[in-house]
């Protein structure tokens, strides 16, 4: 039974969702923000994971990973601002016994005593902290394979880094290692976080899972087994943010040209989006200069690029409930196994439509790219950047707007206009004002006059008092008087645009946030803690990014074309996916007997209606153009039905006679034999 609350929730989710999503007909021709078959190089082309700054060693040359999870845990929470009284978590985490990773059967039968955890941070960060992880750190732990699935944000790459970390056990050597974009960017077609929708019946949120978790009675890593929607509510929102930074991005380095116009467009933007997170995400109608040096040239140039606009990958996957209609969970280890099956319209290997088509031509073009910037603005500093506009009080002008107020005919509030468009309602006897909204923004949140309110509003300048000598019962003129903050920013940012060092910030790189707020700092007087240790542990991959000729020397080409079809997931130090290419070119073939039902199945597939799918087809459609082909081409191709034929032939030498996938499936994709043959005893 679904209450009340989780109806209503869904059914705003699904507002949101119709909001966002994209027409078919709007993404035909756009350009991918990040496109899914171009995962790009497995080590960062420069810069370090969020993760590696968060856990290197004070040598630099090693991570430092606490352990029991818990304490890695508490590691990250001291970078974070504390919860509110109340409020949730700064880290969110929530169980997946039955969930959709590549570790999704590495705990097999045992899903509930090992279920996977999953946290992710949706927190600003402590003061004085200059690790922005709000919205760009994800891990994932699974216990039973001693592994950290880890996504976290690479700030001068301008990426996500997908890791590993092996060997995250007591008494363990823990090791880190880059992972295998190609495998990750088959599920994270926007190179960033994914997650399910409402109701995220995966999780612990759902109580039937929840129930068979608590009666293992065992404590899950601090994450209480029972817990309602609020935390993968919450990590949903975050992933729906974090899959934005692309698309901030890409407008960043690519939106704004190039030269001095270039940089300068660059500037307006950054100003512009520092004033929004200043006015708590309240923004006023862009002035002239802004539309000039910015907005202008912003829609020039991504007309040019981007004629038909910037696709914006979902990150979202179906809702998937493991265990649906309160359905028992079966005693037998090869039917629980089964329950592990992800059909396959709930696979994330699926390819995904746009969630939003961003378009130089639209109304809020220029609105969304400030907003997509804003979202690198704020860190540990903000509170320095506040007290150095504190500190200018005295100086800085003030701003003065008159309302003239006037009683309705009924009810104890004024209504207050201004000449700018501005207004608020004031109830005198109370002492409250209510629907404050400069001319063009947003209405403020209601507040009281006594005791006296610390107010920003919209655009960032400080509410310093309301001015109520002119009123007379209420009625009469009322002035509000503000502290140009935005004056001092101004004037800073002008004497940056004259410093060369400024301008080669803005130069098109991936948005340097640390360094951009580091300089705004010192011009406004601040004085900088002293920075961390610039040594790092060195990016690494478990194998080589090449295939060694030791693995492919020699072979018969129907064994070689799987290194050239599969060798790009299947090729790699993991068993999830299974590497059955990693090896001797000598055992290949046995390698790919032992796997065979489970090849043959995933090839089969392509072949088949969508609809009549029970899994996804190898390889995934979303990396056949990196492959120079497409969906269609590959199921009717010689090269899929050479691959299926050289399969076909090693299972009628094993049982005598032509595979049929309904024979196959008859017990369930998990009840194939695994891929990857038992390790001896």
């Amino acid at each position: 039974m679904i209450s009340r609350w989780r109806q209503g929730l869904v059914a705003g989710v699904l507002v949101m969702w119709a909001a966002c999503g994209a027409e078919a007909s709007d993404v035909a021709d756009a350009a991918w923000v990040v496109d899914p078959a171009r995962p790009g190089a497995h080590l960062p082309p420069r810069g370090a994971s969020l993760f590696d700054r968060l856990f290197a060693a004070p040598s630099g040359d090693r991570h430092a990973l606490p352990f029991p999870f818990e304490r890695l845990v508490a590691r990250i929470n001291r970078e974070l601002s504390p919860a509110a009284p109340g409020g949730l978590p700064p880290l969110k985490a929530v169980l997946l016994p039955l969930g959709r990773s590549l570790q999704r059967t590495a705990a097999a039968p045992d899903y509930f005593r090992f279920p996977r955890v999953v946290v992710a941070v949706d927190a600003p960060p402590a003061a004085g902290s200059s690790l922005l992880l709000k919205d760009r750190l994800y891990i994932g732990y699974q216990e039973k394979s001693a592994v950290l699935e880890v996504i976290s944000y690479n700030e001068e790459a301008g990426r996500f880094e997908f890791q590993l970390v092996k060997d995250y056990r007591a008494g363990g050597q823990p090791r880190v290692f880059q992972a295998n974009r190609n495998i990750c960017f088959a599920c994270h077609q926007n190179g960033a976080p994914i997650f399910s929708r409402a109701l995220w019946d995966e999780t612990n949120a759902n109580p039937a899972i929840a129930a068979r978790l608590k009666a293992t009675g065992r404590r899950y890593y601090g994450v209480p087994p029972e817990r309602g929607v609020d935390l993968p509510y919450a990590i949903d929102v975050a992933v729906r943010r974090a899959n934005r930074l692309a698309l901030a991005q890409r407008l960043w380095r690519e939106g704004c040209g190039d030269g001095e116009a270039g940089w300068r467009c660059r500037a307006g933007l950054w100003q512009a989006a520092l004033r929004l997170r200043l006015g708590d995400d309240r923004r006023l109608p862009p002035d002239a200069a802004f539309e000039e040096v910015s907005a202008a040239p912003l829609r020039r140039t991504a007309a040019r690029n981007w004629p038909a606009g910037l696709a914006l990958g979902r990150p979202d996957l179906p809702n998937r409930n493991p265990l649906p209609d309160g359905a028992a969970w079966p005693s037998s280890p090869a039917e629980q196994v089964a329950r592990s099956n992800v059909a396959a319209i709930f696979d994330p290997l699926l390819p995904r439509a746009a969630e939003q088509v961003w378009r130089s031509d639209s109304p809020q073009a220029v609105d969304e790219a400030v907003e997509a910037v804003a979202g690198f603005v704020v860190d540990g500093r903000w509170p320095g950047l506040m007290a150095a506009l504190a500190r200018r009080a005295a100086a800085l002008p003030r701003l003065v707007i008159a309302l003239e107020c006037t009683q309705p005919a009924s009810g104890p509030e004024r209504e207050c206009l201004g000449a700018d468009g501005s207004r608020l309602r004031l109830d005198p006897a109370a002492g409250r004002v209510e629907g404050l909204r400069l001319a063009g923004g947003l209405p403020h949140p209601a507040f009281t006059l006594r005791p006296a309110t610390a107010l920003r509003l919209a655009g960032g300048n400080w509410l310093e008092r309301l001015d109520m000598s002119g009123l007379k019962n209420g009625n009469g003129t009322l002035r509000l008087v503000l502290r140009d903050d935005h004056a001092a920013l101004a004037a800073a940012f002008r004497r940056l645009a004259g410093q060369p060092s400024w301008q080669a910030l803005l130069d098109g790189r991936p948005l340097p946030r640390e360094a951009l707020l580091n300089a705004l700092l010192l011009e406004l007087g601040e004085r900088l803690p002293p920075s961390a240790s610039g040594t790092l542990p060195v990016p690494q991959l478990e194998l080589p990014a090449a295939l060694p000729t030791t693995e492919t020397r020699g072979l018969a080409p129907s064994l070689a074309a799987f290194h050239a079809w599969c060798a790009a997931c299947h090729w790699s130090a993991e068993t999830f996916p299974p590497n059955f290419l990693q090896g001797p070119a000598e055992t290949l073939e046995a390698r790919l007997r032992q796997c065979a039902p489970r090849i043959y199945v995933r090839l089969a597939m392509a072949s088949l209606p969508r609809a009549q799918r029970a899994k996804t087809p190898m390889p995934p459609e979303t990396m056949l153009p990196a492959f120079g082909t497409h969906a269609e081409a590959w199921a009717q191709g010689a090269e899929r039905a050479a691959l299926e034929a050289t399969i076909r032939r090693m299972l009628v030498a094993e049982s005598g006679r032509e595979p049929d996938l309904p024979t196959l499936l008859a017990g369930g994709y998990e009840a194939l034999r695994p891929c990857l043959a038992p390790a001896r005893p």
